[in-house]
């Protein structure tokens, strides 16, 4: 039973890592992802960053999966000329409120995984995420690009409103009579539908900043599924492995159990049969051999007649 031990400490370890892992998704609210991807975006801005020139931004293992880039306009200039930034397309004449000098526009692509957590944000009861979600917020941004505290701005493109393309982003497959529609995810918790563009199922318009992606309508089966969280999935995992373990264990103890007796069993009857053949028995407190107990009687050929003298 020993050697069970140290593979119960190991089980322990890997439960105890798992749950330290979890860490990434401790994060519930959109609203507080959207700030620690601001703060990593300011904090990880290259001192030579360019205006008009995007910059991929890097976050920290714990917000692995989601992906996104940021560039910095004169307010003026992108009124004039507008911008493409990843899936985003601003047309001419998009203005930014309030601005003095200098707006950060902020990319981010939740990926499928972190885009669950809309679910639990938003009521999606009936429809189904068939696209990572894709966000484009404005934040103020001073000359060094490097804001102590960065707040944030208005996108409006009522005039000619700004393009989210989903074509390179989707997995979801054009199928027959199956059209997605423009999910857009407000600050206040709603979440409104539109019909995607005429000409492309995977291209959306919105006239302000924002979350997106494209949903579907769920069958009946779906409505009653509920997106599964890495952590769980991680949990479960872990706890399958741990028993698992724990089962082989027991079993490779019980084999040891079983191969011990059978070996103590042959050496019982190993003894006992020496024992018969040599026919052992007690001297004292000590086991000795013994020979057999009869004996041929001798047999004499003369009788033999005792002679009196006369």
């Amino acid at each position: 039973m020993g050697s069970v031990i140290p593979l119960v400490l190991t089980i322990f370890s890997l439960v105890s890592l798992t749950f330290l892992g979890s860490d990434s998704q401790s994060v519930k609210s959109v609203h507080v992802l959207d700030l620690l991807i601001r703060d990593h975006t300011f904090k990880s801005l290259d001192k030579n960053f360019k205006t008009g020139t995007p910059q991929s931004v890097k976050l920290p293992s714990n917000l692995s999966g989601i992906r996104v880039d940021t560039v910095r306009f004169r307010c003026g200039s992108l009124r004039r000329y507008g911008a493409n930034l990843k899936e985003f397309h601003l047309s001419i004449g998009v203005t930014v409120h309030p601005c003095i000098e200098r707006v950060m526009l902020i990319r981010q692509n939740m990926g499928y995984n972190w885009s669950s957590i809309y679910y639990a944000n938003y009521d999606l009861s009936g429809y189904q995420l068939v696209s990572p979600i894709v966000g484009l917020l404005a934040y103020n941004a001073d000359e060094d690009a490097n804001s102590s505290n960065p707040f944030q701005l208005g996108i409006v493109a009522v005039e000619n409103p700004m393009i989210i393309d989903f074509t390179n982003t989707t997995k979801f497959s054009k199928e027959e009579g199956i059209k997605p529609l423009c999910a857009s995810f407000e600050g206040d918790g709603r979440m409104t539908l539109a019909k995607a563009n005429s000409t492309s199922p995977l291209i959306c318009v919105a006239k302000r900043h924002g979350h997106f992606g494209l949903v579907i309508e769920s069958s009946p089966q779906d409505q009653f599924r509920k997106p599964i969280s890495q952590w769980k999935v991680a949990v479960g995992s872990t706890i399958g492995a741990a028993l698992g373990a724990f089962l082989l264990g027991l079993l490779l103890v019980a084999m040891l159990v079983r191969v011990k007796k059978k070996s103590r069993m042959v050496e019982m009857e190993r003894r006992a049969y020496e024992e018969e053949a040599l026919q052992v028995s007690m001297v004292g407190h000590v086991r000795a051999p013994t020979a057999s107990g009869t004996r041929t009687s001798p047999i004499l050929e003369h009788e033999y007649i005792p002679h009196h003298p006369r």
